[in-house]
């Protein structure tokens, strides 16, 4: 039995006036993992997410969920998007109630729920982002950290099995990143498939399972991110600052010491140059 949860079949898609954004994309993400999608500006990322729940229609090759390819009738697309959830960069694109509590409760709403589900999903929600008593604020008068994990607790309040993040922690101070960052292991810890895009790459770097690297509107490579982040020629062709600790792995190699430049994690950093000076004393 597969665990293939999204994947997709040369995905590409033109745009009206002939750009073409994305150029056979193949990919397979498996249900429980961390995946990001990495590559510079104008790479194509927030196009790729928005086929992913059937926002926008390929121009031609498929995603498929779970094996099935995306139907883009109006009931077939409602069971994707109960699925698949989508988290934008900017939270004012998602947020439009009043308050906070009619914001995350729209969705539930709109799936025919009970008045009672439809407010334990609220309360739900709002406990897993730590905000359980801001039901009743505006959402455009909190931080744009509050605001995101609000958009956050919209998609969690809906119960996807897959959500996608795009540039989840960008413009947030060190709190915020690490307040979003501990509700995305908590879902992941849930059960949930996470698919992200950062500019973040030392976040990258701790976080994910699984890298693919888009450039151009193409998947250039893929594999985990000892792979990936150690792969210099591969970063500097994406446009990619490399994480500090390959780094400052590859400045120690230079210098002499024989130390492994794809260790990428803090930990094995350490015990890399840890190693290193113990083997030159």
């Amino acid at each position: 039995m597969t665990n293939i949860q999204l994947s997709t079949e040369n995905l590409s898609f033109t745009y009206p006036d002939g750009t073409q954004a994305l150029k056979n994309i193949n990919i397979e993400i498996e249900k429980g993992e961390k995946v990001a999608i990495i590559g510079p500006n104008g790479a194509g990322k927030s196009t790729l997410f928005s086929h992913f729940n059937g926002l926008t229609e390929p121009t031609s090759g498929c995603v498929k969920i779970e094996g099935k390819p995306i139907s883009f009738e109006k009931d077939e697309l409602l069971k994707v998007r109960q699925k698949v959830g989508i988290v934008f960069q900017d939270p004012n694109d998602q947020l439009f109630a009043p308050t906070v509590k009619e914001d995350i409760a729209f969705g539930p709403m709109n799936l025919g729920l009970s008045y009672n589900e439809v407010e334990k999903r609220v309360e739900d929600a709002l406990k897993m982002v730590g905000m359980e008593n801001y039901e009743d604020k505006t959402p455009h008068h909190l931080s744009g950290g509050q605001q995101k994990r609000i958009a956050i607790a919209g998609i969690i309040a809906m119960k996807p099995e897959l959500m996608i993040l795009d540039e989840p922690t960008a413009g947030l101070d060190p709190d915020g990143v690490e307040k979003v960052l501990n509700i995305m292991n908590q879902l992941n810890e849930e059960g949930m498939t996470l698919i992200i895009s950062s500019h973040d790459i030392d976040m990258i770097s701790k976080y994910a399972d699984k890298i693919f690297v888009l450039y151009n509107g193409e998947i250039i490579e893929s594999g985990n991110k000892n792979k990936i982040f150690s792969d210099m020629k591969l970063l500097k062709k994406a446009h990619l600052r490399t994480p500090i600790t390959t780094e400052i792995l590859y400045n120690l190699k230079e210098s002499g010491l024989n130390v492994n430049t794809e260790k990428i994690s803090v930990k094995d950093t350490c015990a890399e140059i840890i190693k290193a000076k113990q083997i030159n004393e």
